[in-house]
């Protein structure tokens, strides 16, 4: 990201970019800075946009070799292709060679950093990661936003805020929009504003679940599991977040156990170090082996659904009794 900072402020560009990773507000954001710097808002003519998987790699080529037609620069902008995850030779052979008058901007969910596209991109241009902020990073940015407001809040409340919105920082944008004008005439923001405005994420349902199971409280636990399916929440979702759920917990009782810091288990994990606390508390309810057998029992629930053996809102169900039922 500095990089990307610094090619705009120098106003000097490689002639190609891959913004790739999975914070997708931080990588729209930086797209959109460097569409900002290189293009004028209107221009057609040298500006080319393209998405999705069936795009014709020589159709880039050959339009990249069209010089810019009073302008600087031409500009592609080429967005979730692919061609970063299965590679794409044609492409990888022509970074090398792009006219200077060029910059190609792609921006992708998937990519195989062994491929040659991926390498050539490393070598010709610039690739950048965008990975889920740490806790400091996502509080600094949210009371920075609150503090522009001139509206002050609570750690507590902060704290309430995060467990809200989980960790991504597009649905935090959103959820703090909300907020910001719910309390449009308050200096201060509390509590029945966060529980007044701002929406749950089913992660938190979840997580909710996955306690009221380790607690062996069945009924919470079956509760919890069919307001999801009153939410509309898919029956082989809920198991998909509740096995994520428990890879999660076994990863941070593993580390823990080897002796990892907070900080270093929510980077090797992928959440913020606030949410680390949380997964130890519940990974104390569980040994490493009744983690591991979830995990295997969640596969042998996913294959036996896929076959047809069971059907899916029953097997989830016989899921979350077989693991919240007294020992």
């Amino acid at each position: 990201m500095k990089t990307i900072d610094l090619n705009i402020q120098e106003h000097t560009f490689p002639p190609v970019y891959l913004l790739y990773g999975e914070e997708v507000y931080l990588k729209r954001q930086y797209r959109d800075k460097l569409l900002h710097a290189l293009t004028v808002p209107g221009d057609t003519m040298n500006f080319s946009s393209y998405q999705g998987k069936d795009i014709d790699p020589g159709e880039l080529i050959d339009l990249a070799e069209t010089l810019p037609f009073f302008a600087d620069r031409r500009v592609i902008l080429v967005e979730d292709s692919g061609f970063f995850k299965t590679s794409c030779d044609a492409l990888a052979d022509y970074f090398p060679q792009v006219h200077e008058s060029t910059c190609f901007i792609f921006v992708e969910s998937e990519v195989d950093k062994r491929g040659r596209t991926y390498k050539a991109v490393k070598k010709a241009g610039s690739a950048v990661e965008f990975v889920p902020q740490t806790e400091s990073v996502l509080t600094r940015w949210v009371l920075g936003r609150i503090k522009r407001e001139n509206k002050k809040i609570t750690q507590p409340v902060l704290a309430m805020f995060f467990e809200r919105t989980g960790f991504d920082m597009s649905n935090i944008d959103r959820e703090l929009e909300k907020l910001l004008c719910f309390t449009l005439k308050k200096d201060v923001i509390e509590a029945e504003d966060v529980r007044a405005v701002v929406t749950e994420q089913i992660s938190n349902k979840i997580f909710d679940m996955v306690d009221a199971i380790s607690a062996h409280n069945q009924k919470k636990a079956l509760e919890l599991y069919y307001d999801l399916l009153t939410l509309k929440e898919a029956p082989m979702r809920i198991l998909f977040l509740i096995t994520r759920q428990f890879r999660i917990l076994a990863e941070v009782k593993e580390l823990t156990g080897r002796g990892f810091p907070s900080s270093e288990i929510g980077k090797k994990v992928g959440v913020p170090e606030f949410a680390v606390r949380k997964y130890q508390s519940q990974a104390r309810n569980y040994t490493k082996e009744k983690l591991l057998e979830a995990l295997r029992d969640g596969a042998v629930t996913e294959e036996d659904v896929k076959t047809g053996k069971l059907n899916e809102k029953i097997a989830v169900e016989i899921f979350i009794v077989k693991y919240s039922k007294a020992s």
